[in-house]
């Protein structure tokens, strides 16, 4: 096997976070929590979503930002798809008949519809795929900052107007406690301990995950509990992942024609891309938490779980597409100076 062969099925493999993720749910479908145990797990998530975000706003560079707006073309591009694209597509998907999109569904396909980018993951791509990194950081940054307040928003309004009824206006204070309020105590105190945040990355990063495991669990529990499995079958999941597929491919095509179409460069192309057909997972299993019902949550979840490997998987193939053909140009010119 070639080592080019080699690389891309190691990309292909499936993230054993996500692995991880599922068996939180099979845990809570098995033995959910129940009684004095869910007032525990749901304060205890609720504890731990202001945490996340706290760090969220501790890491997130403002000069990241601020030094790639002289990409704004592209940052709009990015963030039109982000918030307008993406969730516009996903009410078209919801409006299709039941046969086509599991109505039981239908919250959790706006959802999201609704969520930012990714941040790692995209550089990550957008790296391999010989793109425009800079412009990648910024514009991954900027949707995770305006995706704390865009998201709620958005999910509340989309999903009021398709008839889900998720998020109430009472909602708007749990919103403001559990993601707002620290996300911009975390970025108003970044100065004095963005480099602590820093220097321990990779612990505060196990953090992250584990709560979000916490998350996934306390809101399959609420479901669970709530009947989701009698709502839903493997019909509806194999549905399910067929729109994945179909969404993910169809924001792949219209962000690379519409880069095309603007005269962007074939690295601003591949930074467009990848940060514009990403939605984020680490940002969508609090925010769930935070917007939903115990009930519902759990269900909102099910489409961002499937539509994040499914985005992973794709995008590491189209990335060494990109790195193949980025790199033909500089092989040619070798061979003729040779």
């Amino acid at each position: 096997m070639s080592p080019a062969r080699g690389g891309l099925l190691s990309r292909l493999r499936p993230d054993w976070y996500l692995v991880l993720i599922i068996l939180m749910a099979v845990a809570a479908s098995v033995a959910p929590a129940r009684g004095e145990a869910a007032v525990a797990f749901g304060w205890a998530t609720k504890v731990a979503i202001a945490l996340v975000f706290f760090l969220h706003g501790a890491r997130l560079s403002r000069e990241a930002v601020i030094r790639g707006l002289s990409h704004w073309r592209l940052h709009l591009l990015v963030l039109g798809s982000t918030f307008l694209l993406f969730p516009a597509l996903c009410l078209g998907i919801v409006a299709l008949p039941a046969w086509i999109s599991p109505p039981a569904l239908a919250s959790g396909i706006v959802f999201l519809g609704c969520l930012p980018s990714t941040i790692q993951s995209s550089i990550a791509f957008v790296g391999i795929a010989r793109g425009d990194v800079p412009a990648a950081v910024a514009s991954a940054s900027a949707s995770n900052l305006l995706g704390v307040f865009l998201t709620p928003l958005l999910a509340g309004l989309l999903l009021h107007a398709q008839g889900g009824g998720a998020v109430s206006p009472s909602s708007f204070w749990s919103i403001v406690a559990q993601l707002l309020l620290p996300f911009a105590a975390g970025q108003a105190l970044r100065p004095w301990i963005g480099g602590w945040v820093q220097a321990r990355a990779k612990a505060l990063s196990r953090f992250d995950r584990g709560s979000i495991l916490l998350v996934v669990y306390t809101a399959f529990s609420g479901a669970v509990v709530g009947g989701v499995w009698q709502r839903l079958g493997a019909l509806d999941l194999v549905r399910l992942l067929a729109i994945c597929l179909a969404l993910l491919g169809a924001v792949l095509l219209i962000t690379r024609l519409a880069a095309q179409a603007l005269g962007f460069s074939k690295e601003d192309e591949i930074a467009i891309v990848f940060c514009g057909s990403k939605k984020s997972l680490a940002s969508g299993a609090p925010m769930a938490a935070a917007l939903f019902a115990p009930a519902l949550a759990g269900v909102a979840l099910i489409p961002l779980m499937i539509f994040h490997q499914v985005q992973l998987m794709a995008c590491a193939a189209i990335a060494q597409r990109y790195a193949e053909r980025a790199a033909t140009p500089a092989t040619d010119m070798a061979a003729e100076t040779g």
